[in-house]
């Protein structure tokens, strides 16, 4: 987390993500990030999966999506985000200031890269994405499903921060293990205004990397009134790479033959 001092010093100005008051003068040394920035029912959800620490150490992640066409390669500089996204017939990467395409033959793509080239990369590195700066926390009702209660925290951001600001996330997490099993989100990128429409990811199959435990299985669900129903599709991910040693950023640059997105 980037200036720990002033970060703290805004959240007890503006009441903005925890609602004590400090009492004392911290060091850069003595703030502990885990306890002082974030909520207690976030910061046991992140210690569940490993610890912010943890995560904020490492400098790159890599996954392997298996999907019907074939393998997709993701992979992404933690610390400033830059990505690439390597598929059978199509690269999408982004450097950092606009995110490019590649075709590696006359198929076009049909999706759209701008919105696609960081969504899986956010998807799969829940929770310890829910911890960037610009974030707003609030306790919600649990989530009801299958003779569970999962208590609920929901996620959103401050103006103008990121692609859509106006996104929304809900974290449920297991009420003993604190392991976070569902998460509920609004799309906005495109109307780019507040959605009511909640879609839900179910996470399950842990595996722990570099000790940081991460989903094998996403399944999305399908829903109404704002809650899962029945199970929709599966995605696996796999050849899950984590490291403190950062990428190369000329992999992220878009080589001859891309186009840039506008």
């Amino acid at each position: 987390m980037k200036k720990l001092l002033i970060v703290a010093l805004i959240i007890s100005l503006f009441n903005c993500k925890n609602k004590s008051t400090p009492t004392e003068q911290y060091t850069d040394e003595q703030l502990d990030i885990t306890t002082s920035v974030y909520p207690e029912n976030i910061t046991k959800v992140f210690d569940a999966h490993g610890g912010i620490d943890t995560w904020s150490d490492m400098q790159s992640l890599v996954f392997t999506m298996k999907k019907p066409n074939g393998d997709e390669i993701t992979t992404t500089d933690l610390k400033n985000r830059t990505s690439l996204i390597e598929m059978p017939k199509h690269t999408i990467g982004f450097n950092g200031e606009a995110v490019w395409l590649k075709l590696k033959d006359t198929i076009p793509y049909k999706g759209n890269a701008k919105f696609y080239y960081n969504l899986m990369f956010y998807f799969y590195a829940m929770p310890f994405v829910l911890a960037d700066d610009g974030i707003m926390y609030e306790d919600v009702k649990p989530l009801e499903f299958d003779g569970v209660s999962y208590p609920g925290i929901k996620i959103a951001y401050e103006r103008g921060v990121g692609e859509s600001p106006e996104d929304e996330y809900i974290l449920y997490y297991n009420p003993e293990t604190y392991k976070m099993e569902w998460l509920g989100y609004t799309v906005t990128y495109f109307s780019k205004e507040k959605s009511k429409e909640f879609h839900f990811i179910k996470y399950s199959n842990w595996q722990t990397v570099n000790g940081l435990v991460l989903p094998e299985t996403l399944t999305w669900y399908n829903y109404e009134n704002n809650l899962p129903t029945t199970k929709r599709n599966d995605l696996k991910f796999t050849d899950i790479k984590l490291s403190k040693e950062k990428p190369e950023p000329q992999i992220f640059e878009a080589p001859v033959g891309a186009t840039i997105v506008e």
